[in-house]
């Protein structure tokens, strides 16, 4: 994992990207207990002088120095699938502003917040992310009212009570 976050900053470093924010299950192992992913979900911001936003420049840059196989959506770099989702509606935008720096392996790497990881799964609703926001819910490490805020702040707050009425009173949590 070292070496796949300092490819990462290197895409900061270098100017590729503005900034990553880490997403989805590889976060979320962070707040809660882990769960199996296929990847490193990695939400990135392009510098705001590219007026065109693609992520071919990623994968040249990468290539460059050596990552050129693609495995599902990502580009493997160091044995890890990566994923990369530019944050670009509002609900990613903030958890990309919001996203703390934690040192993993010794390297510097930016985490989305355990309250914005779980609006995302109520947002996205595949059914792994009902059964993940569940364990959100049940986890003392969610601020709830700071997810609800954020579910109030991004329209989900409809969602989120139609998805506590089925699957969080039904359940006793």
């Amino acid at each position: 994992m070292k070496k796949t976050l300092e490819a990462l900053n290197s895409l900061v470093e270098d100017g590729v990207i503005e900034g990553y924010a880490i997403g989805g299950a590889v976060a979320a192992i962070f707040y809660t207990e882990p769960s199996e992913t296929a990847d490193l979900d990695v939400f990135i911001t392009f510098p705001s002088d590219k007026l065109l936003v693609s992520l071919d420049v990623i994968y040249e840059h990468l290539r460059k120095k050596g990552f050129a196989t693609f495995e599902h959506e990502g580009i493997v770099i160091e044995g890890i699938p990566v994923q990369f989702l530019p944050a670009a509606k509002p609900l990613l935008l903030d958890a990309f502003r919001e996203a703390h720096e934690e040192s993993v392996a010794g390297v510097p790497t930016r985490i989305m917040s355990f309250e914005h990881l779980a609006a995302i799964m109520l947002d996205t609703g595949r059914p792994k992310d009902k059964l993940r926001l569940v364990q959100c819910w049940e986890s003392p490490a969610l601020d709830r009212e700071k997810f609800q805020v954020i579910c109030s702040n991004h329209g989900l707050q409809k969602d989120w009570e139609n998805f506590h009425a089925r699957y969080i009173d039904s359940s006793g949590a």
